[in-house]
C-alpha cells in the first residue's frame, strides 16, 4: 500500500492526497493497492507544484487496524512537530495518532529513497 504525500508550499505543513486534492491528516489520505494509480495521482500532484512542493510516494502498514507511513520520517510528519506533545497534529489526539505513535516500520520508505536517488 502507498499513500502520496508531499508539503503545502505556503507554510511547509504536511499534507496528503485523498480523491484529487490535498488534506491535513493522514488518516484522511488515499491509500493505493495499485502502482499504476498510485503513480497517476504522482503525477497529477507533480502538476500542481505551485500549491505543494515535491510530492512523492510513501510505503503504509497495518498499525492498530489502522494505517500508518512505514517509515519513522514520515510518521513524524503525520505527527508535526515533535518538540512537544501538545503541539502540531499530534495534539488532537484520536485512534489514528495512537496508531502513528505505535507504528513500527523502516527508516525509510520507497518512495522518498526513490526521490533522493533522483534529484
Amino acid at each position: 500500500m502507498k499513500a502520496l504525500t508531499g508539503n503545502l508550499l505556503l507554510n511547509g505543513e504536511a499534507v496528503f492526497w485523498a480523491d484529487g486534492k490535498w488534506v491535513a491528516r493522514f488518516r484522511d489520505a488515499e491509500l493505493f493497492d495499485d502502482g499504476a494509480r498510485a503513480e497517476a495521482a504522482e503525477g497529477l500532484a507533480k502538476s500542481q507544484q505551485t500549491v505543494v512542493v515535491d510530492p512523492y510516494l510513501i510505503d503504509v502498514i497495518e498499525s492498530e487496524g489502522l494505517w500508518a507511513p512505514l517509515s519513522f520520517r514520515e510518521r513524524v510528519r503525520c505527527l508535526g512537530p515533535t518538540n512537544h506533545p501538545q503541539h502540531g497534529k499530534q495534539a488532537l489526539g484520536g485512534d489514528d495518532i495512537d496508531a502513528l505513535r505505535h507504528a513500527h516500520g523502516a527508516a525509510r520508505s520507497t518512495g522518498r529513497v526513490n526521490l533522493i536517488k533522483r534529484k
